[in-house]
């Protein structure tokens, strides 16, 4: 039977509680990280750490704006390893083409989507059939035999996990919409940006803007910022702002 996202969630937490019984209540509060959103970064055999800085931008920012209770660095994992289930939310980027998968990590990475895992691919180079592109889309077919990347519709809950969005932004602008893994009943398992998302917030160690953001500028900085967060959101929080009781909060808000 396959396992929605909810229980998913549900088993992490869980865990969570389960490691802890049985400790003393100074001992239990080091075990702080797992009770803490921590956005997880797939190893591949590429720069797949080319966009670590805007991760952390992405953690902060979280913690700003949102009432999760983020940890401020990212965790890399292998993609064979059982480190992968620890979190439902998973980024895959890089700059550049990357080798194939071992079938261990594709059949791993399958499975965690299959539990509810949430998976974020970025093309950092902007990519359109070469580079990052071809062979993110090499390992989609791969993932999901059978079965195609859609355009994400505009009125899909990742446009009002959080913010109410009419459209999506990275540091370029390749293709104008994100294209995404649906299951049967809409909701996404994954979601591919050709756009840079994570981009368009990066920092340098100054802590200075590391790209141009084009055409847009600030305005497409922020708008990409605020997709990355819908993003974080729908991986914890599912689709449950779909529901018609939240409507009249949502109008209220927009307005």
């Amino acid at each position: 039977m396959m396992m929605t996202r909810r229980t998913f969630l549900r088993s992490l937490a869980l865990l969570t509680l389960g490691m802890g019984m049985g400790l003393p209540e100074r001992k239990a509060r080091a075990f702080g990280r797992s009770s803490l959103f921590t956005p997880a970064v797939a190893r591949h055999g590429g720069d797949w750490d080319a966009r670590l800085p805007a991760l952390r931008s992405l953690c902060w920012e979280l913690s700003q704006r949102t009432s999760i209770r983020v940890f401020p660095e990212p965790k890399p994992v292998a993609l064979d390893s059982k480190e992968l289930f620890a979190s439902p939310f998973l980024y895959f980027g890089g700059t550049r083409a990357f080798p194939a998968l071992d079938d261990g990590s594709i059949k791993n990475l399958r499975h965690f989507l299959d539990m509810g895992g949430f998976l974020l691919a970025d093309a950092g180079d902007g990519s359109n059939g070469q580079g990052f592109d071809a062979s993110m889309t090499r390992e989609f077919q791969r993932l999901f035999p059978g079965r195609q990347l859609v355009r994400l519709p505009a009125e899909h809950v990742i446009f009002k996990s959080y913010y109410l969005l009419d459209r999506q932004a990275g540091r370029v602008n390749t293709r104008p919409f994100l294209t995404a893994i649906l299951d049967e009943g809409g909701q996404a398992k994954a979601v591919y940006s050709q756009n840079d998302l994570l981009g368009a917030f990066q920092r340098d160690e100054l802590g200075e803007w590391a790209f141009e953001v084009l055409p847009g500028g600030r305005t497409q900085r922020e708008l990409a910022l605020r997709v990355a967060v819908n993003l974080a959101m729908y991986s914890l929080c599912l689709d449950y702002k779909s529901d018609l009781l939240h409507l009249p909060f949502l109008m209220k808000r927009r307005r």
